[in-house]
């Protein structure tokens, strides 16, 4: 009887509360050196593409150019800036992060110092920057898989906080340093100086301390001891070197050779991947409204920072240096954003999971595809949304008048913190919705939020002529915030719905008989 008793007790026990594999084998403290090692490198892009804008005069001087051949070298930048995560987030899902991350970065060093020792040469100047961009803004995507890979959906909002925090914070500083060189000297070669050292300091962080974290590759972290060389950490290859040189029968390295034998690595073959992938992402129904919101609000933050310098160079008499420190409390609303939205999006998560008695799985990670995901990332967005809308507005109108400096700078404050709150959200729902391949989710919203941004940028200053700043930034406010509330029911409502339809259609295209009449076993996946 006993015997029996306890067979039902073991039929009565969940299979996954006994084989409950973990999401993730790496640890709270690698998880920290992950944030600070992404933080440093997701700055790279946006402080390097904003660090420029104040060095035009000085650019304009020593390549003999015109202004507009100049601006070709903020739109080449801009170009580049989309395609990198197109290039390099496929990559980073199929071959790994740490090659992908190590390559992008020798492209960015190499061009820094091109950029540096050429003084004269225009056309050298164009395709260096293209080479910057192309190396610089792709870690955003490469960041975005890795945090993926790493937390469950229930806990990334406390290490996108962080990362969301770096990445927003170099396009804050960069037009400060900027600034600063353009008015106490007349040479601009050592900001790119400047950019070789941080970047050889970054690629050499990376190449010591960056774990491969690609799901393809080493699953939840256990499989990292099968991996191939190049995807070692330099710390651990002259670990082993040092090892096997000390001791090549000792049984550490015995065994090791054992579990390598037994669990041969899964080599990565070099292939780029589908750049076009990202592009389809665009046109699923459940992400086009979240790409909308991302973007949309780019052009919004773009608009408004290109619009900073003639508004108080024309308006205040304010000097280069003094324009520069002007986007500092919009980089104080976005480090305070960023803080703020990780926890405020781990507890809307947890807000839904109870309303639906939802027990979450913090372990193994929840199967999104029954889970409203969409309902809890976009939850309180509404009214972020009206504050939004409502403090460009009133941004628009108090330049139109004229009011103190104190009133704009508590209005750029605000919208850097709402700012930072919509991107993070809808980055994380993006790449919520496509775990398989997150780094190619990000990529798909760096290309719209670029081409949106591109096009903002190009109509900015004939609508600003037009209309005035005031009825600018009331159109432009009224046009994010009803398209945005539009975008947020459908996200909320429809998502789900959406996204169910995507897969089952992706399923039975997957589960296609081939030509020999087999079918093949798909395992689904969540999202």
């Amino acid at each position: 009887m006993e015997k029996v008793a306890e067979s039902r007790d073991a039929m009565a026990t969940p299979p996954s509360a006994v084989t409950a594999t973990p999401y993730s084998t790496f640890s709270r403290h690698q998880k920290r050196l992950l944030i600070v090692l992404l933080g440093f490198a997701t700055i790279t892009s946006p402080l390097t593409a904003t660090i420029y804008f104040p060095l035009l005069p000085l650019l304009r001087e020593s390549f003999r150019s015109s202004p507009q051949a100049i601006n070709l070298t903020i739109t080449i930048y801009i170009v580049f800036q989309a395609i990198s995560p197109a290039i390099f987030g496929p990559l980073s899902d199929s071959m790994g992060r740490r090659p992908a991350c190590l390559l992008t970065l020798s492209l960015y060093v190499a061009a820094n110092l091109g950029l540096a020792l050429n003084r004269n040469h225009y056309g050298a100047l164009l395709g260096l920057r293209a080479i910057q961009s192309l190396g610089a803004s792709a870690a955003y995507a490469i960041s975005f898989g890795i945090v993926a890979d790493v937390c469950v959906p229930s806990e990334r909002g406390r290490m996108l906080g962080p990362v969301s925090m770096a990445l927003n914070l170099g396009a804050c500083i960069g037009p400060v340093v900027g600034g600063w060189v353009a008015f106490s000297s007349g040479s601009f070669e050592w900001i790119f100086w400047a950019l070789v050292i941080a970047g050889g300091l970054l690629l050499v962080l990376v190449g010591t301390f960056l774990p491969e974290t690609a799901r393809p590759l080493v699953g939840n972290g256990d499989g990292r001891a099968t991996l191939p060389w190049w995807n070692w950490t330099w710390l651990k290859l002259l670990t082993r070197a040092l090892v096997k040189d000390a001791d090549k029968n000792s049984l550490g390295v015995a065994q090791d050779d054992e579990r390598r034998s037994a669990h041969p690595a899964k080599r990565s073959k070099l292939r780029v991947g589908n750049p076009f992938a990202c592009l389809r992402i665009i046109f699923h129904l459940d992400t086009f409204f979240v790409l909308w919101m991302h973007g949309s609000f780019y052009v919004v933050d773009y608009s408004l920072v290109a619009a900073i310098p003639d508004i108080y160079k024309q308006i205040y008499r304010f000097n280069e240096l003094q324009i520069g420190l002007t986007y500092l409390p919009r980089g104080v609303g976005i480090i305070i954003g960023g803080y703020c939205v990780g926890k405020v999006m781990d507890y809307n998560y947890k807000f839904t999971a109870r309303s639906i008695n939802w027990d979450i799985d913090s372990v193994s990670g929840d199967n999104l595809k029954d889970f409203p995901i969409e309902r809890a990332r976009a939850r309180g967005s509404r009214w972020l949304l009206l504050v939004s809308t409502l403090g460009l507005i009133g941004y628009g109108w108090a330049v139109h008048f004229h009011v103190h400096v104190a009133v704009l700078l508590i209005l750029q404050f605000m919208q850097g913190f709402w700012g930072t709150c919509f991107y993070t959200v809808y980055n994380t729902l993006l790449v919520d919705v496509f775990p398989e391949s997150p780094s190619t989710a990000a990529a798909a919203a760096s290309i719209t939020r670029c081409a949106m941004a591109a096009t903002g940028v190009a109509i900015l200053q004939p609508l600003l002529d037009a209309a005035g700043r005031g009825w600018y930034f009331t159109v432009l406010g009224l046009w994010s915030g009803s398209l945005g509330a539009v975008a947020v029911w459908c996200i909320k409502n429809k998502g789900m719905g959406w996204r169910s339809m995507r897969i089952d259609k992706r399923v039975s295209a997957e589960r296609a008989p081939t030509a020999t009449g087999e079918v093949k076993p798909v395992p689904l996946r969540a999202g």
